[in-house]
């Protein structure tokens, strides 16, 4: 078997050897089956393609230097797929079957897991679709779920060092009410118009504002926003933020800090206040900001040219529990037996 150059990922599609995938017909869920194409067979009438009934999830599994393979809240991202699917509903994945398809699709592909010194992880994407024909605007008859997982390097290959991020008002992410607390995929195609551009400008994303009074702080691109002041974890509470696992788990690791953790309304102005700002994610855990570009109003946020103290120790803290070298006193791994 072919050595793996694990100095080769990026976050990217990598090929591994099997995906795992499960039905719904019949009012029922069906047996995990494996799959070792990367092929999907799509009905031409079906709803995921036609009226957006498709949700996903993103999560990592990490192996530890102590050998063990460690998966990370995998049952906060099957409640979360329940509530996506109850958005826009779709017959809800059993938490245990989900928990279940992903630890059979890890033991699959158990030779693409990096080892620890690589510094590289196993990502993991469930997606469930409408897949039964229904031409009319309804819901499926019938659903197809499938994980496939696959490698990806460290986040940040040149150090974790902070970027800039610009706010414009002419995009929406997602509307008040709308779909923006579900992991939906029409969410991510409303954002990559200003987020190409905002790439072309030389910035990393946009700052979506909240699209009824464009007043106040909501997605961060695709990651939540966090501001630090005054030994104070801030992050924007709205109807149309998804809830991001790492947030939340950030939120904890601030108060096991000794951390004020806020959770509410946060204005554009208040940018201002803040002594440290990040976007945080799955991908990158922390991605550190450098400067919020306000592009309408001319108005520049400075945070440093290098990571804050409290979002490197965020970071490392949450990075430590994921590859067991800190304590994980909430329970939220899940090791895998092999």
């Amino acid at each position: 078997m072919e050595k793996i150059d694990w100095k080769q990922f990026g976050f990217g599609y990598t090929k591994t050897d099997y995906n795992v995938r499960c039905h719904f017909r019949d009012g029922k869920w069906g047996e995990l089956e494996t799959s070792s194409s990367d092929q999907v067979n799509v009905h031409i009438a079906a709803t995921g393609l036609h009226y957006g009934q498709q949700a996903f999830e993103g999560l990592k599994a990490f192996r530890g230097p102590d050998g063990k393979v460690r998966v990370f809240r995998m049952n906060e991202n099957a409640k979360r797929m329940q509530s996506s699917s109850h958005g826009i509903m779709m017959a809800e994945m059993p938490i245990d079957l989900f928990e279940e398809a992903v630890i059979k699709t890890i033991k699959l592909n158990e030779r693409w897991i990096p080892p620890y010194e690589s510094g590289a992880s196993l990502y993991i994407r469930p997606v469930l679709f409408g897949n039964g024909p229904q031409v009319g605007v309804n819901p499926a008859p019938e659903y197809t779920f499938a994980i496939f997982v696959m490698p990806v390097g460290p986040y940040f290959k040149e150090g974790f060092k902070p970027t800039d991020y610009v706010i414009y008002r002419e995009y929406d992410r997602a509307a008040p009410q709308g779909t923006g607390t579900i992991k939906v995929g029409g969410n991510y195609a409303s954002s990559l118009r200003g987020g190409t551009r905002a790439h072309k400008e030389g910035f990393s994303a946009v700052l979506f504002l909240d699209a009824k009074e464009k007043k106040y702080i909501d997605e961060c691109g695709p990651a939540n926003f966090f501001g630090i002041k005054d030994n104070t974890y801030v992050t924007p509470k709205s109807n149309s933020i998804l809830p991001s696992i790492t947030n939340k788990s950030l939120c904890q690791i601030a108060e096991d800090m000794g951390m004020t953790v806020e959770r509410r309304k946060v204005t554009v102005e208040e940018l201002a206040d803040f002594t440290e700002a990040g976007a945080c994610g799955t991908a990158a855990v922390i991605s550190p900001i450098r400067k919020i570009v306000d592009a309408d109003n001319k108005v520049d946020y400075f945070y440093g040219d290098e990571a804050g103290k409290t979002s490197f120790k965020l970071y490392e803290t949450l990075r430590g529990i994921q590859y067991g070298t800190v304590e994980d006193k909430h329970n939220w791994n899940t090791i895998i037996e092999f």
